[in-house]
C-alpha cells in the first residue's frame, strides 16, 4: 500500500520559480529604450519640421524610452519569469509606502539635492542646475500642463522603477549583492537622463530609490518618492517661473 495525501492536511509548498531574466535582460531594455526614444523623436522631427524642444518632440522621446524600458521587463518576465510583474519585480504599492515615500522625495528634492550642489554652485555661479527641468515644464501652457504633469509625476517613476529598481536591480543583486546592486541602478539612472549638470543629483537621488525598495522588497517606497521628487520639482518651478 503507498502512501498518499493526508485527507485536509496543507499541500506542501513547491519551490519558487527559478527566475531566468538577469542583466543581459536589463542590458537590452536599456540599449532598447535609448534606440526607441531617438527613433520616435526623429520621426517627431521629421513630421513637424523642427528640432526645437516642443511638447510633441519630449512626449514622442518620453514615449520611446518608455517602451524600451517597460518592454523589456514585461518580456522578461513573461518569457523568462512567472508572468508576474509583482512577483518578479515587486510592482506592488501599499498604504504604508506613502509617508516615507513622500518624505523621502520631497527631502531629497528639496534638501539632499541643494547640499549636493552648494559647492558647484560656489565653484561655478553662472551654472543652472535646474535648466533642463525648466524647459519641460516651459512647455506646460494650458492644456499642456496636465500632459507634462501626467508624463512626468506618474509615467516616469512608474516605468523608471520597475527598470531600474524592478528588473535592473533585482538581476544585479543576484549577481553583484545588495550594496553592488544599489550603486549599478542608482548609477544607470543617473545616465539614463543624460544631463551631465544634474548626473551628480539624479545619481544621488537613485540611491534612495534603490535603498527604499531594497529595504522594502517592493516597488512601491520607491515609486512614491519618486512620484513626490518630481511632482515637486515641477511645483516649484512653475511657481516660481
Amino acid at each position: 500500500m503507498t502512501d498518499g495525501p493526508v485527507p485536509g492536511a496543507p499541500a506542501p509548498e513547491l519551490p519558487p520559480p527559478r527566475r531566468r531574466w538577469g542583466l543581459g535582460d536589463a542590458a537590452g531594455g536599456f540599449t532598447a529604450g535609448l534606440f526607441l526614444s531617438i527613433a520616435f523623436a526623429s520621426v517627431w522631427v521629421q513630421a513637424s519640421g523642427t528640432s526645437s524642444l516642443t511638447l510633441g518632440l519630449f512626449v514622442c522621446s518620453l514615449l520611446g524610452n518608455w517602451l524600451g524600458l517597460g518592454g523589456s521587463v514585461v518580456l522578461a518576465s513573461r518569457r523568462k519569469g512567472s508572468r508576474s510583474l509583482s512577483a518578479d519585480f515587486g510592482l506592488s504599492i501599499e498604504s504604508r509606502d506613502v509617508l516615507p515615500g513622500v518624505a523621502a522625495g520631497v527631502l531629497s528634492q528639496l534638501v539632499l539635492v541643494p547640499l549636493l550642489y552648494l559647492p558647484i554652485q560656489y565653484l561655478l555661479p553662472d551654472v543652472d542646475v535646474s535648466e533642463k527641468a525648466k524647459e519641460v515644464t516651459d512647455l506646460a501652457r494650458g492644456g499642456g500642463i496636465a500632459v507634462v504633469a501626467t508624463f512626468i509625476v506618474l509615467g516616469a517613476p512608474f516605468v523608471e522603477e520597475l527598470f531600474f529598481r524592478g528588473l535592473l536591480q533585482r538581476s544585479a543583486v543576484r549577481r553583484l549583492g545588495p550594496r553592488w546592486a544599489v550603486a549599478l541602478s542608482a548609477l544607470l539612472f543617473g545616465l539614463a537622463h543624460f544631463q551631465p549638470v544634474q548626473f551628480a543629483g539624479l545619481t544621488a537621488f537613485g540611491v534612495v530609490l534603490a535603498v527604499l525598495a531594497q529595504r522594502a522588497g517592493r516597488l512601491g517606497p520607491s515609486i512614491v518618492a519618486h512620484m513626490a521628487f518630481n511632482a515637486t520639482t515641477v511645483l516649484v518651478l512653475l511657481a516660481t517661473r
